[in-house]
Formats: C-alpha cells, sequence, structure tokens
C-alpha cells in the first residue's frame, strides 16, 4: 500500500508550530542556536518558499552549527517503514552572490532528511554551477550515536554539475530501511546508490536550509565574507509504501 503526504503550506512559515520551524539545536549551558539568519527576506508565492539570506552567522567551537546559516525543519517527524521504503521529493533552484566561483561549499541550498535517533542525514546540495549528494553520520549535539566497532561519524560527499544551474531541478532521495539502501535522484534520473548503511534510521526530520560546509580554522569560523544565498523550494512530497521493494 502506498501512500502520500504534502509538507507544504508555506504560507504559515512565520507561525513556527504548524508545519515548519526554525532549525537549531538545544547548546549545554540551556540556550538554543537557532539557524535564522536575521537579514534573511522571505517570501511564499505560488506554493514556493523564497529565500534571500546575506550570511552573517557564525560558530568558532561547533561545526555543525557554523553549517547550517538559515533552516526550517518539518515540525512533525517522518517514519521510515520496517518494510517498504520512504521517498521525498520536491523541486530546488539556487543561486548565490558573492560565494567563491566553483566552489559548492561556500554557499548553497540544502534538502536534509535528519535521523536525530541516530545521528544519520540523507542530503542534497545545490549551488550556483554544482550540486552533492551527501550521506552520514554525524555528532549533532545532543543526539546520542549508536555504539559501533565501525567509523562512528562519517559524512561522504559527491559532487557533479549534471543538472540546470541557476534553475529548479527536481530532487529525490528514497530510503530502504529493510535492505539497509538510499538513492539519490535527480530530475528522475538515479545518480547515487549507497548500500549497507551501517545504521538502521528509524524517522526522518526535513530540513530545507541555506548552509556553507567550511571547516573550523583554529581562529575558529571562516565561513562568512559576505556572500548571499538566494533559495526556493517547493512543497515536499512524501511517499510511504509498506512492502519489501528489491531490485
Amino acid at each position: 500500500m502506498e501512500q502520500q503526504k504534502v509538507f507544504g503550506n508555506f504560507h504559515t512559515i512565520l507561525s513556527d508550530n504548524d508545519v515548519w520551524k526554525i532549525g537549531g539545536f538545544p547548546l549545554p549551558d540551556g540556550s538554543f542556536w537557532s539557524y535564522r539568519e536575521p537579514e534573511a527576506v522571505v517570501i511564499v508565492r505560488n506554493d514556493v518558499l523564497y529565500v534571500r539570506a546575506p550570511l552573517s552567522r557564525e560558530h568558532h567551537q561547533i561545526q555543525i552549527l557554523d553549517n547550517a546559516k538559515h533552516m526550517y525543519y518539518s515540525v512533525e517527524d517522518v517514519a521510515v517503514p520496517e518494510e517498504g521504503e520512504v521517498s521525498f521529493e520536491l523541486q530546488i533552484r539556487a543561486r548565490t552572490q558573492g560565494t567563491a566561483p566553483n566552489d559548492l561549499y561556500d554557499g548553497y541550498v540544502s534538502l536534509n532528511l535528519l535521523d536525530f535517533t541516530t545521528g544519520a542525514a540523507l542530503d542534497f546540495f545545490a549551488g550556483n554551477d554544482k550540486y552533492a549528494t551527501v550521506y552520514g553520520v554525524l555528532p549533532f549535539p545532543g543526539v546520542t550515536v549508536p555504539t559501533t566497532d565501525k567509523t562512528k561519524y562519517f559524512c561522504i560527499f559527491k559532487e557533479d554539475t549534471n543538472f540546470k544551474p541557476r534553475e529548479f531541478n527536481t530532487y529525490r532521495i528514497t530510503y530502504n530501511r529493510a535492505n539497509d539502501e538510499a538513492i539519490f535522484y535527480l530530475n528522475d534520473e538515479e545518480v547515487r546508490r549507497e548500500r549497507e548503511i551501517p545504521v538502521k534510521l528509524n524517522r526522518f526530520t526535513i530540513a530545507l536550509g541555506i548552509m556553507t560546509e567550511k571547516d573550523l580554522s583554529p581562529e575558529g569560523s571562516v565561513s562568512v565574507h559576505g556572500q548571499t544565498v538566494i533559495a526556493e523550494w517547493t512543497p515536499v512530497t512524501v511517499t510511504t509504501t509498506d512492502r519489501a521493494i528489491t531490485d
């Protein structure tokens, strides 16, 4: 049996308690680090969420807090079926100003599927002239990652330029828990398949983000230098099947 749910309703984006909320993480001192750029311009038009954000937010000690600049989390998580698969699809348009040429990680637009029960993430990153698929298990603040005798934390990026730069492209990520497999599709073509995922993923928070990916230096953050990222997202269609699907 197949079920579909659409995560949109962007006209409620300012309410922070309906379908979407500002992302971030609680800190040990009791404060909360919000992924919100103070000068971001947010427009909802024709069911599309548009955000134009001059980048300014920095965190000088924790990499994950420095990476995401402006991000929305789905209020409701999506449970992963024990048998079958779950698929997330939307269109994204990414444009940037003042980013370093040919450097995707200097500023980009993201779809992130975040499992805060395991620390796992499945992502698409889109920039001016390049995109990346991302698969990893990360040290999210406050998240307990399962113990393993293998590499506990990792993040594997794969970059490509075979898409429509600065235009809308269709992105889809499918995860099959029984098969331990994630498949990434761009404009309905498979672009990556990860087999033997070492941890069972349980539930996804959908995140729509404006991000950088610049390693912290000994002096702290180096991710902000006056660049602007312009993001557009359509609603996210989530399709769940409750039967095992194999090749």
